[in-house]
């Protein structure tokens, strides 16, 4: 039963771990007159940066969706059947699922973003400050929408998790 709680928590501990990176860069407009060259250059290549880490790690989350909640379904089942209350559990799980489909359109136009890299060459160098602007202000929007569409069920998950953990601790807890 342990070994069980154990990949739950695993489980949920990714999933949340995934959505706790987004605290999304922000990229701020410069003044009337802004740095010319290569400052400006290089800001934008850090920002640049930072979001297509932002990115890989969001993208985690994305992968095999359907597997992922299946999988985790299938412990919250075991955990029933052996007479757990899983209601809370339950509804986290099935709330994170809703804004995992429901934010999946959001990820996707990310994804265009990201291989289309318009202001960017391949190694994220900026060959159009412009375009480039406009492509790292476009992804912070597509940022705030996906956060705003998952609507921290991701967390919620993760202490649903901990709340069962902690009314199903068994008895004997040095074993194991």
């Amino acid at each position: 039963m342990k070994n069980i709680f154990n990949k739950i928590v695993l489980a949920i501990l990714a999933t949340a771990l995934v959505f706790a990176a987004f605290p999304v860069t922000s990229a701020f407009a410069q003044g009337q007159n802004p740095p010319t060259g290569e400052s400006t250059n290089a800001k934008l290549e850090q920002i640049w940066a930072r979001q297509l880490a932002n990115y890989e790690k969001i993208s985690k989350a994305f992968v095999d969706t359907d597997a992922q909640i299946a999988k985790f379904q299938a412990r919250i089942d075991k955990a029933a059947a052996n007479g757990k209350d899983v209601k809370a559990l339950q509804s986290a799980l099935n709330a994170f699922a809703s804004a995992l489909k429901s934010a999946k359109p959001t990820y996707d136009s990310m994804k265009g973003i990201v291989n289309s890299h318009q202001g960017f060459d391949a190694s994220g160098k900026v060959t159009d400050a412009a375009k480039a602007k406009s492509t790292v202000e476009e992804f912070r929007a597509k940022m705030l929408e996906l956060k705003s569409a998952m609507n921290g069920t991701g967390k919620a998950l993760h202490e649903a998790l901990k709340a069962f953990r902690a009314a199903n601790k068994p008895a004997d807890a040095g074993n194991g």
